[in-house]
């Protein structure tokens, strides 16, 4: 009787040594990922503070620098310098020296005390829409404060006659950190997992030790577990390391359940490094399996919901991201660490992984059938 998992134990004891005694394998298994985990969970925030702004007063009045205040206290905008006209302000804007300017006209405190409509220009630089439109939203917002004080002075009212009473649920600050740096740790294991046992098998035909491996007496299902597990286990002990960055460093709390995050991202984990040996069966060179792979990984920062809503994509690029496993690890994962989902609440995301990464591993023995028999 033909066993199916034959040779898994040796293939097993040997690749565990072959990547122990590569320092360069687990360098960059390790190494980059954390890296990256750290640059991008810097870099990676929408909470746009101290934009640069030149101020032109004309109106040189204590009203008026009152005005210039409370923009600075929203601790969205900073005075970078102050303009002596019109053009000067400009082309502080048009240089990059300033992302804003706001012009105080020289009858801003006369109309002001005489009841008329006192204009405040806000010129916004609009070639970054990101900081431009945080910058026009608490512009807004200091004007329409400041025009509700004056009314409610004027009117007697103590009260607005309407008041709303927002309460922002799972993530109470809106902390930028909270949303990227679990999509961060999809994309990094991403990267690291897919890569690594792409390289591998690849790297073994290229030494010729492949043909070795095919005409000895290993089952198909023995060889590939051998070459997936000792990955699978670095890939699952790097995710631990991530998710310590991301709570320690960067104050990132858990709400759900930590056997969640380790089955999900077993369930992850399994599937890319089931890419990655499918795309090795491919590849005939180091070259095309990174080719390949990036094939993979590109669209996942794009498509998957990590940076972008994929709500508001296309139809064809929102269907994209749904065959996209980083689409529901990092679905699962903002669920189960910011909203502290239970498992049915994640369950056809854990399910479409699993299905995904047994689809995967199955592509691969079907390649290695015809090698193998």
């Amino acid at each position: 009787m033909k066993r199916p998992f034959r040779g898994l134990n040796a293939i097993l004891y040997k690749e565990f040594i072959v990547v122990f005694r590569d320092p360069m394998t687990l360098f960059f298994m390790f190494f980059p990922p954390l890296l990256q985990m750290i640059a991008f969970g810097y870099a990676l925030d929408n909470d746009v503070k101290h934009m640069a702004m030149v101020v032109l007063n004309e109106d040189r009045t204590a009203e008026s620098r009152r005005m210039v205040e409370r923009f600075v206290n929203t601790q969205t905008f900073r005075v970078v310098g102050e303009a002596g006209n019109l053009d000067e302000l400009t082309a502080a804007i048009r240089k990059g020296k300033a992302y804003v300017g706001i012009q105080i006209p020289p009858d801003f405190t006369r109309d002001l005390r005489a009841g008329r409509p006192a204009r405040v220009q806000v010129l916004i630089d609009g070639s970054n829409s990101t900081t431009a439109l945080q910058a026009l939203n608490s512009a807004v917002a200091v004007a329409l404060t400041d025009s509700l004080r004056l009314l409610m002075a004027q009117s007697g009212r103590r009260e607005l006659p309407i008041e709303v009473r927002p309460q922002v649920m799972f993530n109470p600050d809106m902390r930028s950190p909270n949303f990227f740096i679990p999509g961060v740790i999809g994309m990094v294991l991403q990267i690291a997992t897919t890569f690594a046992t792409a390289m591998a098998v690849v790297r073994e035909r290229e030494r010729g030790t492949l043909e070795q491996l095919l005409v000895s007496p290993l089952s198909k299902w023995g060889l590939l577990l051998g070459k997936l597990i000792p990955y699978l286990c670095l890939g699952m002990a790097m995710s631990g390391i991530l998710f310590g960055i991301m709570h320690y460093w960067f104050a990132v709390p858990i709400a759900g359940s930590l056997t969640a995050l380790g089955v999900g991202t077993l369930a992850y984990v399994f599937c890319l490094l089931s890419f990655g040996l499918l795309v090795s069966t491919r590849a005939a060179n180091q070259m095309q399996a990174l080719q390949m792979c990036m094939a993979l990984i590109l669209p996942s920062v794009f498509f998957s919901g990590f940076i972008f809503p994929r709500e508001t994509m296309p139809l064809l690029f929102y269907g994209l991201g749904a065959v996209l496993p980083a689409t529901y690890y990092i679905d699962m994962l903002r669920a189960v660490i910011l909203r502290g989902a239970e498992w049915g609440d994640f369950a056809a995301s854990l399910s479409v992984l699993t299905a995904m990464g047994a689809f995967l591993f199955l592509l691969c023995v079907g390649r290695f059938r015809r090698q193998l028999g």
